[in-house]
């Protein structure tokens, strides 16, 4: 699993190396470049090297092994829903909504009604 941050070189230059030892996987989310285009060409670069390009969503996610053991599970809902974005949203929604369990937001969004 690798990441970078700034400079496109530090995560091309290491993983052509690697590839023929390990499976790299490159987090794409969690990488930064000098310009977006500078970015895709660089994990271009990897993925024609064979790397896989994952989002941190994706990587916790697969990393989360046992789905049975609902501590787990919850530990790491505890983690995504107020850092994840819209999938952190729909973890929300899934807890309050369907398992009817009381909101986490602190301060909740309250929708207003309209007046008539």
């Amino acid at each position: 699993m690798m990441s970078i941050s700034r400079k496109p070189s530090c995560i091309t230059r290491p993983s052509p190396c690697n590839l023929a030892v390990y499976n790299i996987y490159v987090v794409e989310d969690c990488c930064g470049a000098t310009s977006p285009a500078a970015q895709e060409a660089a994990l271009s670069r990897m993925v024609q090297a064979g790397a896989v390009r994952v989002t941190t969503i994706a990587a916790l996610l697969e990393w989360q092994r046992d789905w049975a053991k609902k501590e787990h599970y919850n530990n790491l809902m505890g983690l995504l829903k107020p850092q994840a974005g819209a999938y952190g949203i729909g973890v929300e929604y899934a807890y309050t909504m369907v398992h009817h369990a009381p909101q986490s937001a602190q301060k909740p969004q309250i929708v207003p009604k309209k007046a008539h």
